[in-house]
C-alpha cells in the first residue's frame, strides 16, 4: 500500500495511462477485431454446445453435437470431396508456380514486371467473378469446352455430372486463382539465394539439375513451407467456387460438398446454427491436424 492508503497502479496501466492518446488512436482496430473477430470465435464455441435454429431459445446438449460429428456420413463425405480436391489444385499449382518463379527469375526474359502483375492479377479478382466465368467454361450444355468439342466432332462431356471431373473443375479454379501468387512467394525466395552459391557451383562443374536439388530446393525450404502450409489452410477452406458452380447441395452427389459448403449449408440453409458450429470447430482441428502433417514431410529431408 502507498503511504495516501491506496493501491499502486501496476506497470503496464502507468504505461496506458501515460501513452494514452496513442492507445485511443489504435483502439479502433481492437474494438473491431473484439467485435468481428474475437465475438464470433468465442459465440460460436458456445454455439456447438447448444442447439439454436437462429430465433429460439438455446438448448444445451453437451457433447452430443461432437458425438454425432463422429458419425455424420455428411461431414466425412465432405472431408473426402475436400481433400482431393485440395490434390489436385495443390500439387500441380505449387509446381507451376515454381516454375513461372524460375522463368520470372531469368536473366533473359524482358518486361519482368508486366509478367509479375499479369500472373498476379487473378488472386485480386472477385473469385465470384471468376466461379461464373469457369461455369460458362464447364457448363454441361452450353459450356464453352463441350463447345470446342463438338466443333471437333467430339461428344460433349458432362463436367459436373462426374464425380472426378467436377473436382478437377473446382481444382482448376484454385490453380488459376493462386498460382501467380505463389510464384511471386517463390520469385521473392529465388532472389534471396546469393548468386555466388551458383557461380561456385558452376565452377565445380555441377549441372543445372544439380544445382536445382543440390543448392534451390534446400534453401528455398522455408519459402515451399509457407505455401504448403497456406495452401493447406486455404484448401480445407474452398467454398465459393463450388458454391457458385454447383449450388449449396454440392452438385450431382453431393460430389462438389466441401467442408465449409457443408457449414454454409447446415447454418443457412437448414438453419443449425449449433451443429454447424461443431462443424466449424472439427474443421479447425483438421486444419490444425494437416497442417502439422505437411510441415513434418516438408521438413523431413535434412530441414533442421
Amino acid at each position: 500500500m502507498s503511504d495516501n492508503g491506496k493501491k499502486p497502479r501496476s506497470g503496464l496501466w502507468r504505461e496506458i495511462v501515460k501513452h494514452r492518446a496513442i492507445y485511443l488512436f489504435i483502439s479502433p482496430f481492437y474494438i473491431l477485431f473484439a467485435i468481428f473477430g474475437l465475438f464470433p470465435v468465442v459465440f460460436s464455441f458456445i454455439l456447438a454446445f447448444n442447439k439454436w435454429d437462429g430465433i429460439g431459445e438455446m438448448r444445451f446438449t453437451g457433447l452430443n453435437q461432437f458425438r454425432y460429428l463422429l458419425t455424420d456420413s455428411q461431414f466425412w463425405k465432405a472431408i473426402g470431396n475436400t481433400l482431393e480436391i485440395w490434390i489436385y489444385s495443390t500439387i500441380p499449382m505449387l509446381f507451376f508456380a515454381l516454375l513461372i518463379a524460375f522463368l520470372l527469375n531469368a536473366a533473359f526474359l524482358k518486361f519482368r514486371t508486366a509478367y509479375r502483375i499479369a500472373y498476379f492479377i487473378p488472386n485480386i479478382t472477385s473469385i465470384v467473378a471468376v466461379a461464373i466465368i469457369f461455369a460458362t467454361l464447364f457448363g454441361n450444355n452450353y459450356g464453352f469446352l463441350n463447345y470446342l468439342l463438338t466443333t471437333v466432332g467430339l461428344d460433349p462431356v458432362e463436367w459436373l455430372n462426374s464425380p472426378f471431373l467436377l473436382k478437377i473443375s473446382i481444382a482448376s479454379m484454385v490453380i488459376w486463382r493462386w498460382t501467380g501468387y505463389n510464384a511471386i512467394i517463390y520469385l521473392a525466395g529465388l532472389q534471396s539465394i546469393p548468386q555466388t552459391l551458383y557461380e561456385a557451383a558452376k565452377i565445380d562443374g555441377a549441372t543445372t539439375l544439380q544445382t536445382f536439388f543440390r543448392i534451390t530446393i534446400p534453401l528455398l525450404r522455408p519459402i515451399i513451407l509457407f505455401t504448403v502450409l497456406t495452401s493447406t489452410i486455404g484448401g480445407m477452406q474452398i467454398f465459393t467456387e463450388p458454391q457458385v458452380l454447383v449450388g449449396n447441395n454440392g452438385g450431382a452427389g453431393g460430389e462438389g460438398m466441401t467442408i465449409v459448403l457443408y457449414l454454409y449449408q447446415l447454418a443457412f440453409v437448414k438453419y443449425l446454427f449449433g451443429y454447424a458450429s461443431t462443424v466449424a470447430w472439427g474443421l479447425f482441428v483438421l486444419i490444425i491436424v494437416f497442417s502439422y502433417i505437411n510441415y513434418k514431410i516438408v521438413q523431413r529431408p535434412g530441414a533442421r
